[in-house]
């Protein structure tokens, strides 16, 4: 196997270990695939029926768009390929897409107008990244994962109504980064929606000002803060012991 594949698969399963650590995950369900590296239609999908608190970089299923198990062994879930296959396939750009069932972002699903408010810093983090569609039961074919896909379109984050949230980027390293944050902004709003009091919003210039400093923060020193960021929480993975890079 080819390092970066390796790598690859390495990343793949500290996301899985770190969205249990975190409470995103949701029993044995929801779904993080990551394109093949050297590929652009396949992509790696944990066998259904692991719990993500076990899956390691060994366990993944390599999968193409039209369905066929390329390697690896378990049963590939139907849902997981009809979302994530029409989005790796309507967007070239993205390499990893993240689907769950967090708490905070589905509870912001399921409000009557699930709006990322620009009220805290990590919210305005998303200003123009957020896409919506409306819930119509299971993925149980592609074309509810085309559905998703166009409502997306050029958008970071899917808000899936009265379901929950995908996630997208370049690396799992973004995508996770983009979970993590996204989820911080909903819990923070949800906690400010449930005092009964009225949200107090940015206002301008300051937007706008601070919508600039993000596209002009994204590293430190030369080096990019995401990367920084899941490398950190990669090594407090090794710290508990976790053998995901197994």
């Amino acid at each position: 196997m080819e390092h970066t594949e390796w790598q690859a698969r390495i990343d793949l399963a500290a996301a899985h270990r770190l969205a249990v650590h975190f409470g995103y995950n949701e029993g044995i369900d929801n779904h993080f695939t990551l394109l093949v590296p050297g590929y652009t239609d396949r992509f790696f999908l944990a066998p259904f029926g692991l719990h993500w608190s076990e899956i390691r970089a060994t366990d993944f299923l390599i999968v193409d768009f039209a369905g066929n198990k390329l390697a690896g062994e378990g049963p590939v879930e139907d849902t997981a390929f009809h979302i994530h296959a029409p989005l790796h396939a309507a967007r070239p750009d993205v390499r990893c897409v993240m689907h769950t069932h967090m708490p905070y972002a589905t509870a912001l699903s399921m409000l009557e107008e699930p709006e990322l408010l620009m009220a805290s810093q990590n919210a305005i983090g998303f200003a123009g990244l957020v896409a919506q569609c409306d819930y119509a039961g299971f993925a149980l074919d592609s074309g509810e994962g085309r559905r998703m896909a166009a409502a997306l379109a050029d958008k970071t984050v899917l808000l899936l109504r009265n379901h929950g949230v995908v996630t997208t980027g370049t690396s799992v390293a973004e995508a996770f980064n983009t979970l993590y944050f996204f989820e911080r902004a909903a819990m923070t709003q949800i906690l400010a929606q449930s005092s009964g009091q009225k949200v107090r919003l940015v206002r301008e210039p300051v937007l706008t000002l601070t919508i600039e400093q993000y596209s002009t923060s994204a590293k430190v020193e030369g080096q990019d803060r995401i990367d920084l960021h899941f490398a950190a929480l990669k090594r407090m993975l090794d710290r508990q012991g976790s053998d995901y890079a197994s």
